[in-house]
């Protein structure tokens, strides 16, 4: 297959690459061993040109007329979002959002799983463990328990004001990933990758779609 370098492709591709390979393994775990871009597509809710402009970034997936081998393509994707082995990931901050996370099994739908969470200090939780044993530090920590695990990704949940101090202290200790929930832009060296998730700029374009559609 071509060279799979997520720099190569649109980002728009990019993002959609956890949906296939999902639905490889739904299609997989269902017995299916041949799926067409019509099938993929209409199991995504996109278009097959789409779903075949997609693939073609990464070489010869598949063979006109012949459909796409699911096991394949389901190890492909795997191979390619690295769910081939465990990834750890480290918490900041532990409010409503980051308690949710703190309990959310990400290890029973793929391989990442959250090694360790950080809070202020004076937060009670600090020195405790989570229900799934995921150990508490404090934030005055941070730098010297990241340093000393197999960590290299981070979901940020802490308060915009405090987000770039964060930010700043995650990548001097090694970060390479931040997922974060502050609605502020991060600046942050450019071997570090961030992306953002805004649950209120997301529900505000669902509803604005919904308001169109009964117009």
């Amino acid at each position: 297959m071509a060279d799979k370098s997520s720099n190569s492709i649109p980002r728009a591709t990019a993002k959609r690459l956890s949906l296939y390979y999902r639905i490889f393994k739904r299609f997989n775990s269902e017995k299916i061993e041949k799926a067409s871009s019509k099938q993929i597509a209409e199991a995504i809710g996109i278009d097959a040109a789409t779903v075949r402009r997609d693939f073609s970034y990464f070489g010869e997936l598949g063979r006109r007329g012949f459909g796409y081998d699911v096991k394949k393509l389901m190890n492909f994707f795997a191979d390619l979002l690295n769910d081939n082995r465990i990834t750890n990931v480290c918490l900041i901050g532990i409010g409503n959002m980051g308690r949710a996370l703190l309990h959310y099994r990400f290890h029973e739908r793929n391989k990442m799983k959250i090694a360790l969470a950080f809070d202020t200090d004076d937060n009670e939780l600090v020195g405790t463990k989570s229900p799934d044993g995921i150990p508490i530090y404090g934030i005055s920590e941070l730098e010297e328990r990241i340093h000393n695990a197999d960590v290299k990704t981070a979901i940020l949940t802490v308060p915009s004001v405090k987000a770039q101090e964060v930010a700043d202290t995650l990548t001097k200790a090694g970060i390479k990933g931040i997922l974060s929930f502050s609605p502020i832009n991060l600046t942050v060296p450019k071997d570090v990758v961030v992306q953002y998730v805004d649950l209120t700029s997301e529900l505000q374009t669902l509803l604005y779609f919904m308001r169109k559609d009964e117009n």
